[in-house]
């Protein structure tokens, strides 16, 4: 439920779509897709400049296969020129497919122990309230 709930808040803070079309967007081929025909940009020639064959990435987009490898996920994120607000629900969607962490995450998670600990303290004891009162925090520190 959580990751549902920021998957639609990234999206609304890039004010690119709306509530409607968040509830629609279910999957990371369909995200994928929706960006893609936005930009106007055909299947062939997508995958011609991520350096992918045309079968592989129609199979992406319509959720035959999972996510490709995060190398491909950022030259995908390259072509399409996404925004940080869509760079993050993109990523968190290849991680929901993969029914894992989303892909810009491990790392950083990984080499800092504080994070860890609070992502494990707050799996125990955090409601999303809370976390919407962190994120607002966070975002007014500058």
């Amino acid at each position: 439920m959580i990751l549902d709930t920021l998957l639609c808040y990234t999206m609304f803070v890039g004010k690119r779509i709306t509530e409607e079309a968040c509830e629609k967007m279910e999957t990371f081929g369909a995200f994928l897709k929706a960006q893609r025909k936005q930009r106007e940009i055909t299947v062939r020639l997508m995958a011609e400049l991520v350096g992918i064959a045309v079968g592989s990435y129609c199979d992406i987009e319509s959720n035959r296969n999972y996510p490709p490898e995060k190398k491909i996920l950022e030259k995908i994120i390259e072509v399409l020129r996404l925004s940080e607000a869509d760079r993050q629900t993109f990523y968190d969607f290849a991680g929901k497919a993969r029914s894992a962490a989303p892909p810009d995450l491990p790392e950083y998670i990984n080499e800092n122990q504080v994070v860890r600990f609070a992502l494990r303290v707050a799996k125990e004891k955090a409601s999303d309230e809370d976390w919407h009162k962190f994120i607002s925090d966070l975002e007014r520190k500058e």
